[in-house]
């Protein structure tokens, strides 16, 4: 089969150029029908709450790899090429760069037309909180926030696991992450319920999220932005976030922007207070959304860059 590397790259140009097509069955899909199905039978069991949730996230992520294994096996078994063909789409679907772009360009659109409606709408996709009121900085905020964020989880872990374990590797951390968005919540329901999915999720996360802040400075250097401010900002605040490892990519990008990420949100109706991340006095608009897509995409390839490289020393002291 064709070298993981190769396989890797493959799959990022097929992603950039692809996106995430709504007609393609994106495993992620099947992982979050397979947590709700699991959660319907689990839940109701003589088990506590902590372990039935262990034991969910246990099942989804051990089918996931499983399933990964044996398409990528059998396709292998039948011809090497096919193997590669196999490993390259399931790596595509592990990454999103493409499709948080479109996401973020989504609601940029109708910022810039004036069409507040429209932005509050499309944010929506994005994120968690209620939009229904944001003004224009308000949803400039939380569209970038959520690009920052999700430069980890979506383009640079699974790349990061993806160079390290290949395709079953990437599908594993894609299974983690749609277990944690689909109980990592720390309200009543999922508390318990829940608390194994999390952790596993920044367990996983630690490092990627860790690495991502030196691809945002590179990301910083190439597109002129804020280099020093990135790592004041990340020593500031990163460790203030309620997660343990969002605070580091959402504060690099801060930095990079010239901007302040958190403060009051409402979830639900219920007013929070996130953290203030950043070191700049900047406010959030339409042209701060803009640059940090620009800086994710920096970012996606610096790490991809760093991946090759590393893949490549690796590979030579393996050789000897």
């Amino acid at each position: 089969m064709i070298d993981t590397v190769w396989i890797v790259l493959a799959a990022f140009l097929l992603d950039l150029l692809l996106g995430d097509p709504r007609w393609f069955p994106h495993p992620v899909r099947g992982m979050g029908w397979l947590a709700a199905r699991l959660e319907t039978i689990l839940r109701p069991s003589p088990m506590p709450l902590k372990v039935s949730g262990a034991v969910v996230a246990v099942l989804v992520v051990g089918i996931s790899g499983a399933v990964a294994w044996l398409l990528v096996a059998g396709a292998s078994a039948l011809h090497p090429y096919a193997g590669s063909f196999v490993s390259v789409v399931l790596l595509w679907s592990c990454f999103a760069s493409r499709d948080l772009a479109d996401h973020a360009r989504a609601v940029l659109s109708p910022l810039l037309s004036g069409d507040l409606e429209e932005a509050r709408h499309k944010v929506s996709w994005m994120v968690g909180r209620d939009t229904d009121e944001l003004d224009m900085e308000g949803v400039s905020l939380a569209a970038a926030e959520s690009v920052a964020e999700n430069t980890v989880d979506g383009v640079t872990a699974p790349l990061f696991y993806a160079f390290l374990f290949g395709p079953v590797g990437a599908v594993v951390f894609k299974a983690a992450s749609t277990l944690d968005s689909s109980f990592g919540y720390k309200n009543e329901q999922y508390l318990e319920f829940g608390w194994a999915s999390a952790r596993l999720d920044d367990v996983l996360n630690y490092l990627p999220a860790r690495l991502t802040v030196l691809s945002v400075a590179l990301g910083a250097v190439a597109g002129r932005m804020r280099v020093f401010a990135i790592f004041k900002a990340v020593k500031k605040g990163a460790r203030l976030h309620a997660s343990p490892n969002a605070g580091y990519p959402e504060a690099a990008f801060a930095g990079a922007l010239g901007v302040r990420f958190g403060g009051r949100r409402s979830y639900g109706g219920v007013v929070a207070e996130a953290p203030l991340l950043g070191v700049g006095e900047g406010r959030c608009s339409p042209d701060t959304l803009c640059s940090a897509v620009g800086l994710m995409q920096r970012t996606a390839w610096f790490f991809l860059f760093a991946g090759l490289v590393c893949s490549g020393v690796a590979s030579l002291f393996i050789g000897k």
